[in-house]
């Protein structure tokens, strides 16, 4: 590793990116204003506002697979307007202090579990299922499937229960920013790149390569078993399953519908392998236009990140729900393996990003 003495020479233009580099700096604030206005939200659900996106403003058939299934807007509404106003002082706190010891210790304690319950406890499958079904909407509308109108699918896809699941998660990444700027800013590293002089073996380029390979093909392969037996499901096998409820899956056409989900599943593993794979740096010959030029390093890794909690929401659900001593439930499930699907993809994505980073212009250092 070696440490400029100057800034890095490419330089960012454009307002957009220029303040997502300056991402250190804002997302302390940014998780204090999103705690304090779903705070207030909590609070006004609490005083008789309609639209409590949970428990009892939930969809009655979506109940079961929340974790919020019981919550009434009286009695929960309070928490969540108490939480929101202490979680706004404690982003405060991430954004302006430079605590060590045990206040640190409880800020980066408090901040994680904060990120972690928004991003993967409250949220549950439906975001994945929405995220999965939004791209075949998109091309096959115009096209007669599925028979809706756009306006109409919107309306079914994105309720306002489902897009509140959303909102909960784009809190707890904010939450995940500042708690990061937060943890580098407190080990005297660098808050944008959060190098320090010494760079852990771990996530040398060399060390993520190696690392990040066994993650990347385990994330690939996962897939495949959910996708061989939705088409099993598709040619007439009962693969999993009794012979009863696959004549019902064909009487429905509910089979079609599993199908695709297994190949877009299967055909999102398959891009897993640009993680690791050189025409995830460089745009293959086949792309048009872009042929021999580099891969923005933000495409693959925001498209991998939002798979990866998306599929840790879900797994989550799965993990609670799943039968764990039954194994005909277990390997009946699709679901079952989507934890570990989340973990590789969360840690290939990782891997990437510290294979592919540049010098920091922030700090100068460069890992190669």
């Amino acid at each position: 590793m070696s440490k400029s003495t100057g800034k890095n020479p490419r330089t960012t233009t454009g307002p957009v990116r220029r303040a997502l580099h300056r991402w250190p700096a804002w997302a302390g604030y940014a998780a204090a204003v999103w705690s304090f206005g779903y705070g207030a939200l909590g609070l006004l659900w609490a005083l008789g506002l309609p639209g409590f996106p949970f428990g009892e403003g939930d969809l009655p058939d979506a109940r079961k697979e929340s974790i919020l299934g019981f919550a009434t807007a009286t009695g929960v509404g309070a928490w969540i307007a108490v939480l929101g106003l202490v979680g706004a002082a404690v982003a405060l706190l991430l954004a302006r202090s430079h605590a060590h010891g045990v206040g640190r210790v409880a800020l980066l304690g408090y901040g994680w579990t904060v990120a972690l319950a928004l991003i993967v406890v409250i949220p549950d499958q439906r975001v994945l299922t929405t995220l999965a079904y939004t791209p075949i909407a998109l091309v096959g509308i115009p096209f007669g499937w599925p028979p809706l109108s756009y306006g109409e699918f919107v309306g079914l896809a994105y309720p306002w229960t489902t897009t509140n699941l959303m909102l909960c998660a784009a809190g707890g990444v904010l939450w995940g920013a500042a708690t990061l700027a937060f943890q580098f800013r407190t080990n005297n590293a660098c808050e944008r790149c959060g190098r320090t002089d010494r760079t852990s073996s771990w996530a040398a380029p060399v060390a993520a390569a190696r690392w990040g390979r066994w993650a990347a093909y385990t994330a690939a392969v996962i897939p495949l078993a959910y996708a061989v037996t939705r088409w099993a499901w598709v040619f007439g096998f009962p693969l999993t399953i009794s012979q009863d409820f696959l004549d019902e899956l064909h009487t429905s056409g509910l089979v079609w519908m599993g199908a695709y989900l297994a190949t877009f599943g299967a055909a999102g593993g398959a891009l897993t392998l640009g993680l690791v794979k050189r025409w995830g740096v460089i745009w293959p010959r086949w792309v048009l236009g872009l042929a021999g030029k580099r891969v923005p390093p933000a495409f693959p890794i925001t498209f991998a990140s939002v798979v990866a909690v998306s599929l840790a929401s879900a797994g989550f659900v799965m993990v609670r729900l799943i039968d764990w001593g039954d194994i005909d439930a277990v390997v009946g499930s699709p679901g079952a393996l989507w934890p570990l699907w989340a973990a590789a993809l969360g840690a290939a994505t990782l891997a990437y990003h510290l294979r592919t980073r540049g010098a920091c212009g922030e700090c100068g250092r460069d890992d190669h």
